[in-house]
């Protein structure tokens, strides 16, 4: 009976914290008021929900004039495969213009924003370096301040908050999978980066920016956030989610990460070498991989579905590296994406140069918590 008592008392305390909890998008009270009156553009996919539904209609229910929705990689609807092409369209439930914000319109120009006058960015990141989302934001964090436009961030959780690791990248290793001088694995939410962007003067536009943050209530970094809807096609559930910083690496290598199976980001593999003897056999999944790496042949490597991640892992990289080359094979047929997924070629290098991951690990400690002080002011929630 008193363990009975003891785990309703519990499911109680979890329900009421799961409840208390609300992302910036659902503070209504907060951001409304900013909207009166306003011509207001969306950046949003479909990670951009509240408990009243999508935003998009949520404030157009509330009488918001969004003359606009930006889409960033993988579409508003979120059903693209990674680097595919995303047309510009029209939402058919509200007849609103969808503006691609990848590919070659990765910024928008002044005629896109003619008619807006507010910016509002609600997307759901995973706490990576390369997932693009935070390039979009920073794009239109410029074209915001070019252009004299109020932007809006709601923010939301980072489900890999709780890490903070990878190098730094390197100014000649910035491109749309790292804008940013900021470890592979940042431990900041994208309202709390967005303050930091502007903060170091990392916009490139010179006017200042009108930003504002919503923050998340009820939200501390120690909080196990799974997330409500997947944030892209091939990041499913929360494995992916935990392993992806670490398997990204081998997008730069022949080597599959399960794209084109049940499982993206929480396997990988080869043929005709094996690096495991996990089988699995990548396939086209319409909206998630069209033509996925070694599509149908028989791949031998690891299953890491039961794995409990620690952040950035190493060892899978190192392990695969040295299996290949023991065939004379090359690990790191892009070396360049390899350098940019990384900010730096030291990564790379270091691994082909033989060296452990606490050799690699301790090389960039000092870096980090250079980092870490540097972050500090920006921060808004609990650590």
């Amino acid at each position: 009976m008193i363990m009975r008592l003891f785990f309703i008392a519990l499911f109680t305390l979890l329900s009421l914290n799961s409840f208390a909890l609300q992302v910036g998008a659902e503070r209504y009270e907060q951001y409304l008021p900013l909207l009166k009156q306003q011509r207001v553009a969306l950046v949003v996919n479909q990670s951009a929900y509240t408990k009243d539904g999508h935003l998009l209609d949520s404030l157009l229910a509330k009488g918001v004039a969004v003359s606009k929705v930006f889409a960033p990689e993988h579409g508003f609807r979120g059903n693209h495969d990674a680097g595919e092409h995303v047309a510009s369209n029209t939402d058919i439930k509200t007849g609103i213009p969808i503006l691609s914000l990848y590919g070659k319109n990765k910024r928008p120009k002044a005629e896109q924003l003619h008619d807006v006058d507010v910016i509002i960015f609600d997307i759901q990141d995973v706490g990576v370096r390369f997932y693009t989302y935070i390039s979009t934001m920073h794009y239109m964090m410029e074209a915001a301040a070019e252009y004299n436009k109020i932007f809006i961030v709601l923010d939301r959780p980072n489900p890999n908050i709780t890490y903070v690791d990878g190098p730094i990248l390197e100014p000649k290793f910035k491109s749309f999978v790292g804008l940013h001088p900021i470890p592979v694995l940042h431990g900041l939410t994208v309202g709390e980066l967005a303050k930091m962007i502007v903060g170091e003067g990392w916009l490139e536009e010179s006017k200042p920016l009108d930003l504002k943050v919503i923050p998340i209530e009820g939200y501390t970094a120690s909080m196990t956030y799974d997330l409500p809807i997947k944030p892209s096609p091939n990041l499913p559930n929360a494995r992916a989610i935990a392993l992806y910083p670490s398997l990204c690496f081998f997008e730069a290598t022949p080597v599959s990460v399960g794209r084109g199976t049940e499982f993206p980001f929480q396997v990988y593999g080869y043929a005709p070498v094996k690096l495991g003897e996990f089988s699995f056999t990548p396939e086209p999944i319409i909206g998630a991989a069209l033509n996925p790496k070694l599509n149908g042949q028989s791949v031998f490597g690891v299953d890491l579905r039961n794995h409990k991640s620690n952040g950035l892992d190493l060892s899978w990289l190192i392990t695969a590296h040295q299996q290949l080359s023991k065939q004379r094979i090359e690990l790191f047929t892009h070396a360049s994406f390899m350098d940019k997924l990384a900010g730096t070629d030291k990564l790379r290098l270091a691994i082909e140069g033989g060296d452990s991951q606490r050799v690699i690990k301790q090389r960039w400690q000092r870096p980090l918590q250079h980092y870490l002080q540097r972050r500090q002011p920006y921060l808004l929630y609990k650590r």
